[in-house]
């Protein structure tokens, strides 16, 4: 009864998700993609469910990373080589502390107006004044001035040399937006029109929102004066699909050309299937156990180094990630120039954690609760099977879910007061100094577990400002030995992005943000 009910179930949902009769043309130019949930808001500086799936296909950056195509026809980025984009050239000054923009000429939104200086000044202060990503950002680059120099000339003025300042216009925020239609709907309560920028779009990218009906569906349209090549896909149609499944057979029934959230479950099958095609990367999401030393035991550095010591990585890849995941070394992950891969892998040794807990003061083991939440499909795997892996060593660790909320609120920069949990970050632009500052410097945004370490923050500051390319790369690489040796963190695994699609698809590329970029796909 209950798998007739079930398939009852996908039936009904693979019916109403089925999309109304069109012409061969315009099916050909459709891309519907499965997604878990229509997005929230599409302000890229006010994230909620779903928006950084969508406001990537809508605002695009001053700069991009080179991007080529390989002879599978997928893209592959460049991340030594960040060249123009929204702005055709720049220049730098000798100290390295201000760049000035040459934006394209000629490049219009959706609503037809033109990309200018006053575009990009609006959005940054926007973006600043509401103190979110965009102002994080701006910190982060050291940006301490913007202003319009001419019509198509910013010039951005830094409190220092910024290796990472390029890279970070890359990103689709602080957005660009087309101003001249923004400003239309301010009001005195509300100068910069969040309201309405959190239900409409008005970028400069190759996508407009053109609908959204919560719980139901967005739809997307190409934005014909896109001044790159134009999409193939002229209409993208965002559904939403809550259940794993139903979008899992969509996409082998051929009603949906891409589908978000794989489970490594589904992806060990496609592989097998002809109708569909898999592409994989390492990626940059590290699943790792954090500890916090501000409180016991996770004070004792040999606790959490036996901590590390009595993981079984083998046997949490097999059972959670069904064996794609891959063995970290460092909290700065192998795409990014600049890892150190040199470092020591740690094995697990049960006898030694043992030793080191005795040497602690814990001959008889110790009792942990390791909390989770489930913004991760894989964080109640994690938890359970490092409760069976750390059993062994006399470690007796209790999983505790808590909710998505409280996961975000106690691991937030101002509470910071998980003991012992899972958590996956990653950096929006691939630079090794920039990757530990957010995630581990006293000062970053993703130090969730309060990792506190005078000389490790002191070599972030001093590359952060340092020009000379051999420095910095060294001080980097110091900072990842030191992390490594504190071992705040037990490095898991990299579970990997798949994704799957027909086999005639092309011009999938891994952005650091994990989203596809539809302008880029084509299936013919």
């Amino acid at each position: 009864m209950k798998t007739r009910i079930g398939r009852l179930a996908l039936a009904a949902t693979l019916a109403c998700a089925s999309l109304p009769a069109a012409s061969p043309d315009a099916a050909a130019q459709t891309l519907v993609v499965a997604a878990l949930k229509t997005p929230g808001g599409v302000d890229g500086d006010a994230l909620k469910p779903g928006t950084q799936n969508v406001v990537t296909q809508v605002y695009e950056g001053l700069t991009a990373y080179a991007r080529t195509l390989d002879a599978d026809g997928n893209g592959r980025l460049d991340f030594t080589r960040v060249v123009p984009h929204l702005a055709e050239s720049w220049t730098v000054s000798p100290d390295g502390r201000t760049y000035v923009f040459r934006l394209r000429q000629g490049v219009r939104s959706i609503h037809g107006n033109e990309l200018t200086a006053d575009d990009v000044v609006w959005s940054w202060r926007k973006s600043i004044e509401q103190k979110r990503t965009g102002l994080f950002i701006a910190s982060v680059s050291g940006v301490e001035t913007f202003e319009k120099l001419d019509r198509y000339e910013v010039k951005f003025s830094l409190k220092a040399p910024s290796q990472v300042f390029l890279h970070l216009l890359t990103n689709y925020v602080p957005a660009v937006y087309d101003s001249t239609e923004t400003r239309k709907h301010a009001t005195p309560d509300d100068p910069y029109a969040l309201k309405w920028i959190d239900a409409n779009t008005a970028g400069f990218g190759a996508y407009h929102m053109e609908s959204l009906r919560q719980g139901e569906q967005a739809i997307f349209v190409a934005n014909p004066n896109y001044f790159g090549p134009a999409p193939h896909y002229k209409r993208v149609v965002y559904r939403e699909i809550p259940s794993g499944a139903a979008r899992y057979q969509l996409l082998l029934a051929g009603q949906a050309q891409w589908i978000e959230e794989l489970t490594h479950k589904q992806v060990a099958e496609l592989r097998r299937d002809r109708r569909v095609k898999v592409s994989g990367v390492e990626g940059t999401a590290m699943a790792s156990l954090r500890m916090n030393t501000r409180f016991k035991p996770f004070d004792d550095v040999r606790v959490r180094r036996a901590m590390a010591l009595a993981t079984d990585y083998d046997g949490i890849n097999a059972a959670v990630f069904e064996g794609l995941g891959t063995r970290p070394v460092s909290v700065v992950p192998p795409i990014i120039p600049g890892h150190l891969a040199s470092l020591p892998r740690i094995e697990p040794d049960i006898a030694k954690a043992k030793a080191l807990l005795a040497e602690a003061g814990h001959p008889d083991g110790i009792d942990v609760t390791i909390e989770y939440a489930g913004l991760e499909w894989w964080e109640e795997g994690i938890a359970i099977q490092m409760q069976r892996s750390l059993a062994a060593a006399g470690i007796r660790a209790t999983p505790k879910r808590i909710t998505d909320a409280d996961m975000r609120a106690r691991s937030a920069i101002n509470r910071r007061d998980l003991p012992l949990f899972t958590f996956k970050d990653f950096p929006f632009a691939l630079d090794p100094i920039y990757k530990m500052f957010n995630d581990a410097h006293q000062k970053g945004a993703s130090n969730r577990n309060d990792y506190n370490n005078a000389a490790f923050d002191k070599l972030l500051d001093d590359a952060a400002v340092e020009i000379d390319p051999a420095k910095r790369l060294a001080m980097g690489e110091a900072a990842q030995r030191l992390h490594a040796e504190d071992a705040t963190w037990v490095y898991i695994a990299y579970p990997g992005h798949f994704e799957a699609m027909p086999t005639c698809m092309r011009g999938y590329t891994w952005y650091p943000d994990y989203h596809e970029r539809w302008r880029e796909l084509s299936c013919q």
